[in-house]
């Protein structure tokens, strides 16, 4: 954080700012939103961030605020790269719609008519899979289940697919709700059995290009090779830290895109101009409404402005009510970055905003403080509001953190030598990792399909194991290890819920 403006000193005058608006709220966004972010970026310890205000198709705003990377003197801009994580499914569901309103292919055809080899754990319901299934994350699975095999590792998207139908569902087919990234793979990878192109061709052809989206990239492999890009960050023991790039490229139609803030402004004025480019008709408004129709309910949310509504999901959408306006609306997030896309089509108001750090919510205040002025709410201060929840859960969990390595330091020794815990261990959907020995009684993993990264252990005592990854975005853990008859048998191995919600039982061969 050593080269972001530090506005602390203004904190007075702005308080006074944000008083005023009570009267008038219009005015935030021309007065006082450049204050606002610029305090935020302090306060939240964020790199960069990157606006974009579009409004009855023109730009309010659209500006870059902050630094590219941690430590050096790059100043983002409105075209600077930043990942998009899971606003790429929009761009996906998008595609196959625009397909759906070309007559390629229809959003309730069957999976096994364009991939006869599809198939889930639950036979009748990989059989009766519509294509609009996989858009709507309907198949009965948990939200983020499988992420861990499948997310920032070095499985192709054929193997992902294969290893999807391993999964073994908790909810009955089209019961129940639950985020599904490898569905979203399955679904565009349907677009090459069409197009014969694939889909990262395709939506480059059918979406960036028509709409001058000149740099915008849709693979993650692609992003360090840019020049104007943001460098991902994440807090790493209390320290706000630089990390490498994620590579998801396997899952990549369901989270790989990198983009601009003014790239994306093409994107949403597009669509809340029923898919027009001047007099030019880019993408079908058919398509566009097709994403936008309900097909689940995601669960009910409340807003601190005291309303409470029903969260719906469309095709790639998030579908929600607030203040009397319809909501259209994703976020997204992958190794050090989260963003948000937010559309109000009867307004004709388009919010862009991304950071390059995981560890804020601070592009969700900002969202909701934009749509209070344009919606003449009161103001809120929610980032301040967000700011304390997040700050007290990282305080929690610091002192959780702090109990384990305090553990640690009191060289408990293990139940069994430590030899006895090495060995290879499987896993039906993961794969294999391997456990050797370090130092003393620690332990090293090895992951079959992270090639890069490892995990060290070190012994709480018992058969339990205190655990770090060299990937900080996967969190720490505490892995028990089973053991029968004085053998070690498994291991329950958990990674961040950022990543994965349920834990993996590895078998020792």
């Amino acid at each position: 954080m050593k080269k972001i403006l530090l506005l602390i000193t203004f904190s007075i005058s702005f308080i006074a700012v944000t008083q005023a608006q009570h009267a008038d709220r219009s005015k935030f966004i021309r007065d006082s939103l450049d204050l606002y972010v610029s305090r935020a970026l302090t306060n939240w310890r964020i790199p960069g961030v990157a606006v974009c205000i579009v409004k009855d198709n023109k730009i309010v705003l659209m500006k870059g605020y902050g630094i590219k990377e941690l430590g050096l003197p790059n100043l983002v801009d409105v075209n600077t790269l930043f990942m998009i994580g899971s606003n790429t499914k929009a761009f996906t569901a998008t595609a196959l719609a625009m397909l759906q309103s070309s007559g390629k292919l229809s959003l309730d055809d069957k999976v096994t008519k364009y991939m006869p080899e599809f198939k889930l754990d639950n036979k009748l319901a990989g059989e009766q899979a519509i294509v609009r299934d996989l858009l709507c994350h309907r198949l009965g699975l948990q939200t983020f289940q499988g992420d861990f095999t499948f997310y920032n590792t070095n499985l192709s998207r054929e193997e992902i697919i294969q290893k999807l139908g391993q999964i073994k569902a908790p909810y009955p087919f089209r019961t129940k709700w639950g985020y599904t990234n490898s569905a979203f793979l399955t679904a565009g990878q349907i677009i090459p059995k069409v197009t014969g192109k694939p889909w990262e061709v395709y939506v480059k052809e059918n979406i960036f290009a028509p709409l001058g989206m000149s740099n915008t990239l849709a693979l993650t492999a692609e992003m360090p090779k840019s020049i104007n890009r943001t460098v991902p960050h994440t807090l790493n023991d209390g320290r706000l830290t630089a990390i490498p790039y994620c590579q998801i490229d396997g899952l990549a139609p369901a989270g790989a895109i990198s983009s601009s803030v003014n790239d994306m402004s093409k994107w949403v004025m597009a669509l809340l101009n029923d898919g027009k480019v001047g007099n030019r008709q880019v993408i079908p408004a058919a398509a566009i409404q097709a994403t936008r129709q309900p097909q689940d309910i995601v669960g009910s949310i409340h807003h601190l402005n005291g309303e409470n509504n029903f969260e719906l999901y469309g095709l790639g959408w998030f579908i929600q009510d607030y203040s009397g306006h319809r909501l259209v609306m994703h976020d997204g997030g992958v190794n050090g970055y989260l963003s948000s896309v937010t559309l109000s089509p009867q307004d004709h108001l388009g919010i862009i905003i991304l950071t390059n750090t995981d560890q804020n919510q601070f592009f969700e205040a900002l969202r909701w403080e934009i749509l209070d002025a344009y919606f003449g709410q009161g103001y809120r201060n929610y980032s301040d509001t967000y700011l304390t929840s997040f700050k007290a859960r990282a305080t929690a969990d610091q002192a959780t953190d702090k109990k384990l390595r305090d553990s640690v330091l009191l060289n408990l020794r293990p139940a069994l030598p430590a030899q006895n815990y090495t060995g290879k261990y499987t896993n039906s959907l993961y794969g294999s990792m391997n456990i050797t020995q370090g130092e003393n009684n620690d332990l090293e993993i090895r992951f079959e399909h992270h090639p890069k990264m490892f995990a060290k252990l070190q012994p709480l005592g018992g058969n339990r194991y205190y655990v770090t990854f060299s990937d900080p975005t996967l969190g720490k853990a505490v892995f028990p290890f089973t053991v029968q008859n004085g053998r070690v048998t498994g291991v329950r191995v958990k990674v961040a819920d950022f990543v994965e919600y349920n834990p993996y039982d590895f078998k020792k061969e």
